[in-house]
């Protein structure tokens, strides 16, 4: 015995040791170990009760042989823990799925109004034309809501190397004034990146810092201070024990200059969104079990988020802000289960994490409902053909925008020109408005008597009367608005033709 005890003791040991230096390995295998309890069940019920026949027989039949019905018996225990097993994996999925919804409410509340923006896909593809002299691939793009900026993450290239420069750029809606600014990491002393090797590695710097937490790249993100980027990276935990779900955890800074890695709870001074999107995201898909276990099974409760093609390539999850100036959300139209496309429902997650919780997810009821998105882009196509779509000019992002209206943006990637805004059905009586990129009105589809857009239009109409009053008088063109410019430019170009034509 002490001759073991010899061998034993110090192998124990060595591998707390290991267990201990090695905490980016350790979290990983616990990490990934808890999230396959539910397997881990499965085999166990098996084998337990497989083994318990035999147990029993061998405990009343000492030292002799045990009888063929046993091994039937624990053949049949082996099955009996199979389907047991199986069951409990649909059961486990189920409770997580209610864990997650358990932070929701359903609400028949007007959606809050939410600030228009320039699509994802605009701010995505502005992003290499502006990076200058860097030779890195991008790795990140993340729309910074609090500064209104889009962030670009650039990871330098090499196995052992990390980020070479942050870029956080304007792209304002129907403007010329962007603005741009680059942030360059100090490649000796700042050299750790998400997926990096050995020493590179920003996630075994994190689980240096602070063990049993994890990550989702997609959530990760740069921002500028100053002169100096930061990496802010939204952390999870694990919580539960048969049933495991994930909570927020903080989030890690990551000096772009100096190197230093800072993991705090206290987000409200990051300029970005703090609380997980992949947390977000899993939460929308929770509200599956908002009903009982028949509604689960069946695929017949809760919501999905709208995928009709319309939206390609940024479908859910759009963070935007809210008009008041309280904050920021991520936003996702809903569609019910099934095939119906029509959007019912709009959900809101705070983009800030607000103590190690589920965020409150809102479920807006919309009525009336929405048409599909793809159906409101056929719509825009058909009655405003002379904005649309014309050489690379498309329709991007119909996203929610407040109330039941939503909006839709037209141009390029390099050029947002126009702007549709509607409410409720394409056949509706205030279905769609084309406004300028800056959100000045031009026309309607349909007014209804009495709303606020019927009435902007009789004063351009009233402007564009008085203007042809005086024909003779154009006085101080600066001092015309773009809208009023370009009319005066229109009525300019037919009096031309006109007199061309006339000879």
């Amino acid at each position: 015995m002490g001759r073991a005890l010899r061998w034993v003791v110090p192998l124990a040991g060595i591998i707390a040791l290991v267990v201990w230096w090695a905490s980016y390995a350790t979290t990983i295998v616990v990490w990934e170990l808890r999230k396959l309890t539910p397997w881990l069940v499965l085999v166990l019920l098996v084998v337990v009760l497989y083994a318990v026949p035999q147990l029993i027989s061998a405990a009343l039949r000492r030292g002799e042989r045990q009888p063929d019905y046993v091994g039937v018996l624990a053949g049949l225990g082996a099955l009996i823990g199979l389907a047991l097993g199986i069951g409990w994996l649909f059961h486990d999925s189920y409770q997580r799925d209610r864990d997650y919804a358990s932070a929701m409410t359903v609400v028949d509340d007007p959606v809050p109004g939410l600030a228009a923006r320039a699509p994802y896909l605009v701010g995505k593809a502005q992003a290499a034309p502006n990076l200058g002299d860097v030779t890195g691939e991008i790795f990140d793009i993340t729309y910074l809501p609090d500064a209104d900026r889009f962030g670009t993450l650039v990871e330098r290239r090499g196995w052992l190397s990390g980020y070479e420069v942050g870029l956080v750029q304007q792209v304002p809606l129907g403007s010329n004034g962007r603005s741009s600014q680059r942030c360059a990491f100090d490649l000796e002393a700042a050299g750790a990146r998400v997926g990096g090797w050995f020493g590179h590695n920003l996630g075994r710097l994190i689980a240096n810092e602070q063990r049993w937490v994890r990550f989702d790249e997609r959530d990760v993100y740069v921002y500028c201070d100053g002169d100096t980027p930061m990496v802010v990276v939204p952390l999870k935990r694990q919580v539960g024990v048969l049933t495991v779900t994930e909570r927020p955890a903080g989030a890690a800074l990551y000096n772009g200059r100096t190197g230093q890695l800072t993991i705090t709870n206290d987000t409200a001074r990051i300029p970005g969104p703090t609380y997980p999107i992949s947390l977000a995201a899993r939460q929308r898909e929770g509200t599956a079990a908002v009903g009982g276990f028949a509604d689960w099974w069946a695929e017949r409760g809760g919501w999905d988020a709208s995928d009709d093609g319309a939206n390609e390539g940024n479908n859910s999850e759009f963070t935007l802000r809210f008009t008041d100036g309280t904050g920021s959300a991520y936003v996702t139209p809903l569609t019910p289960q099934g095939e119906a496309s029509s959007v019912v429902a709009v959900s809101t997650v705070p983009t800030r994490q607000n103590g190690l919780g589920l965020a409150p997810m809102t479920v807006h009821r919309l009525n009336p409902t929405w048409s599909s998105p793809e159906a409101v882009v056929a719509l825009i196509k058909a009655e405003y053909r002379d904005v649309c779509c014309w050489n690379s000019d498309r329709v991007f992002e119909v996203v929610p925008t407040g109330g039941t209206t939503w909006t839709a943006t037209i141009g390029s990637e390099q050029s947002i020109r126009y702007r549709i805004e509607g409410r409720g059905q394409v056949d509706g009586r205030e279905a769609t408005c084309l406004k300028s990129a800056e959100g000045a009105l031009i026309r309607c589809a349909y007014a209804a008597p009495g709303s606020p857009e019927e009435q902007e239009l009789k004063r351009i109409e009233e402007q564009k009367r008085q203007q042809q009053e005086q024909p003779g008088q154009t006085g101080d063109l600066s001092r015309l608005t773009d809208q009023q410019l370009a009319e005066l430019n229109k009525r300019l170009a037919e009096e031309m033709n006109r007199r061309l034509t006339t000879g």
